[in-house]
């Protein structure tokens, strides 16, 4: 989708403007670091300034090497590319062992090239050997951790505060942060359903469908895309079942009126009263599981499936509809 016919760059559109930089600043790993800072060379003299020291802020790679060594020239490209690429998670400080033999001499090193990190001010893990560059990958990881996609995270966080917000019943500005996610990925479905519940709960029924129209056939098959497809279609439904007033009513006078409790149950559903809904579905099943062939289990399921598996009244109902249907 472009941002000219995004259906969700509309009412909230200011609010997701004003919330599209939520991802804030980049992280050291993230923010590409000037070559000249993360490739030095060290003297015997400013070991512990650029080593020791350094390493106690971001882990330190010492390559030790000599201009004679034919391993060492292939190595050097390899490392010094896998090192830039890595954007300051790690720093690469090289020390010619010709100019200056004793640091090498102290950590031991017989053979070069030889790779050693440094983290936390001590020596923690090394290499020695031209190694591949996937084998440089896999030893900064592991000094290093594993590269962490820092928007993928910020998106995950948005998505959780918009959420708490959308229960708060703060429906601006938990819209606002669902579109700032769908600025950065449009095809996020998670925030997508979320800025179409936003619109279900302000009673934007149409533009919440709107939203969630002309999907993709992998977004429109998503489990919450589904469910707030289902949301609405119950909401419809219920708009036609009649005053629940006059259903309470008719129940009250025939307790065993099983049509009238089932639509009664619908119209409590798309009300929030949760409860109250599968109350009236599992009063019917007890009665009568035979009623519409079994409608009000069926019915009950259809709303767990918007509800979701861990809200608290699926979770509740669902040990209620067990005993039921295992005593």
């Amino acid at each position: 989708m472009s941002g000219s016919d995004n259906p969700y760059a509309g009412s909230y559109g200011n609010q997701m403007t004003a919330t599209a930089s939520y991802g804030g600043a980049p992280t050291q790993a993230s923010a590409a670091a000037p070559a000249a800072d993360l490739i030095t060379e060290t003297t015997t003299a400013n070991f512990a300034r650029d080593v020791v020291e350094a390493s106690r802020h971001q882990p330190v790679l010492v390559d030790f090497w000599a201009p004679w060594c034919g391993p060492c020239k292939q190595l050097t490209p390899v490392i010094e590319k896998v090192v830039t690429e890595a954007k300051g998670r790690v720093k690469l400080v090289k020390m010619n062992i010709d100019d200056h033999p004793s640091i090498a001499g102290q950590l031991g090193i017989q053979s070069i090239p030889a790779v050693i990190a440094f983290s936390g001010g001590r020596p923690v893990d090394g290499f020695m050997g031209a190694v591949p560059e996937s084998q440089i990958r896999q030893f900064i990881d592991k000094i290093a951790g594993p590269v962490v996609d820092d928007q993928a995270a910020e998106i995950e966080a948005a998505l959780a505060e918009a959420k708490t917000l959308l229960d708060q019943g703060d429906l601006e500005n938990a819209a606002g942060l669902f579109g700032a996610v769908l600025q950065a990925d449009t095809e996020n479905a998670s925030a997508l359903a979320g800025l179409a519940n936003c619109m279900i709960a302000a009673g934007d029924h149409a533009h919440a469908r709107d939203v969630l129209s002309n999907l993709s056939e992998a977004l429109a098959k998503d489990a919450a895309i589904v469910a707030v497809l289902k949301k609405l279609d119950q909401i419809e439904e219920a708009r036609k079942l009649g005053d629940p007033n006059e259903l309470e009513q008719l129940l009250a006078a025939d307790p065993d009126d099983h049509a009238a409790r089932i639509k009664l149950a619908k119209i409590r559903n798309v009300e929030g009263d949760r409860v109250a809904a599968a109350d009236h579905l599992l009063k019917v099943m007890k009665r009568d599981r035979a009623f519409q062939d079994d409608g009000a289990r069926r019915e009950l399921l259809q709303f767990f499936d918007v509800w979701g598996p861990m809200d608290p009244a699926t979770l509740s109902a669902r040990r209620k509809l067990s005993s039921i249907l295992f005593s």
